[in-house]
């Protein structure tokens, strides 16, 4: 090589490296968020988990500056929305919120899904949680005692109805025919909405549903409110039992709602949005509007909601292999 050709080498070399020194910097994780952020719901309008999405997108974007927006994207069990999020890039502007059938699918499916919740996604927190209200249909019976006494000496006139299969409902259900020595079917419905209105015409006998849905029913009184749950009374009906109370100690199950991410998000990311979940936490706003619901704000993240949603997932394994639960 002569020496023009070296120094004409040499010159490209110093307009690349100049090039690169003044082209704009790819987007930083120390920078977000500055663009829109998208919140994935995979259930339809209208429910408790797109309700708690939007009260969240709403306190996100007063919080981090920038618009937050809740996407719909129902099917099959939730799965279809949660693998929209499996797949897109972790960089913190796609993030979803689901409830605990996220974790129970796999429990409940005869199908191996096309993705594993706690490997293929960013656990990032749980948000809240609150306990399930048992009803049952005005003159099925005054107790929690009554009903286990009338459902073992007549089975075939009783049941169970669930909104959703695998849902936290159907779960408590199951558990507590297994808990209280009885054998009668759980039917399954296309959501709580028609389930309610068999409860309330006298074609269903019972339900375990989130204190959010199902209370209003016990207090306008087309149900009967027997137990809640949880190992308190709720201040939103204080005048309903706990199982525990009811005679049945220990037995406790929560609807609950979670935050996550792809997989491998940047750790600055991460951290920001902890920190944001800990503001919202501290908000007096938002905890009121979540105990208007029923619920308890959490915000705890990283390793503990890893280790709840594996006790979860292994609850409800036990409960489908204990009582013999066909998948679905």
């Amino acid at each position: 090589m002569t020496p023009c050709t070296m120094k004409r080498s040499l010159k490209m070399v110093l307009v690349v490296i100049t090039a690169f020194a003044l082209a704009p910097s790819a987007p930083r994780a120390q920078d977000y968020p500055n663009k829109v952020i998208r919140i994935v719901v995979p259930f339809a309008a209208g429910g408790a988990v797109d309700a708690v999405a939007r009260t969240m997108a709403r306190h996100f974007a007063d919080r981090l500056g920038q618009q937050v927006y809740v996407e719909n994207r129902p099917g099959a069990s939730g799965n279809i929305g949660a693998e929209a999020v499996v797949q897109a890039a972790p960089d913190g502007y796609t993030l979803l919120i689901s409830a605990s059938t996220l974790i129970v699918n796999p429990v409940v499916s005869a199908e191996r899904a096309a993705f594993d919740p706690l490997k293929d996604l960013t656990q990032l927190a749980l948000i809240a949680k609150g306990p399930l209200l048992f009803i049952v249909h005005p003159g099925v019976a005054d107790t929690v005692q009554d009903f286990v006494a009338k459902a073992r000496a007549k089975p075939e006139t009783f049941n169970f109805a669930t909104g959703g299969y695998g849902s936290a409902g159907h779960m408590a259900a199951e558990s507590f025919k297994l808990r209280a020595g009885f054998n009668i079917p759980v039917v399954l419905y296309k959501g709580t909405g028609p389930a309610f209105n068999d409860l309330v015409g006298g074609h269903i006998s019972g339900i375990m549903d989130p204190l959010l849905t199902s209370l209003p029913l016990a207090q306008g009184k087309k149900a009967i409110g027997l137990a809640i749950a949880s190992p308190v009374r709720s201040s939103l009906a204080p005048e309903i039992p706990t199982f525990a109370e009811a005679g049945f100690p220990g037995f406790e199950f929560y609807t609950w709602y979670g935050l996550w991410a792809p997989v491998k998000l940047p750790a600055d990311v991460t951290d920001k949005i902890h920190k944001t979940l800990s503001e919202i936490g501290a908000s007096a706003d938002a905890r009121k509007w979540f105990e208007s619901q029923g619920l308890d704000y959490s915000g705890v993240g990283g390793p503990s909601f890893r280790e709840f949603s594996l006790k979860e997932q292994a609850l409800y394994d036990e409960i489908v292999r204990k009582g013999n639960i066909a998948r679905q």
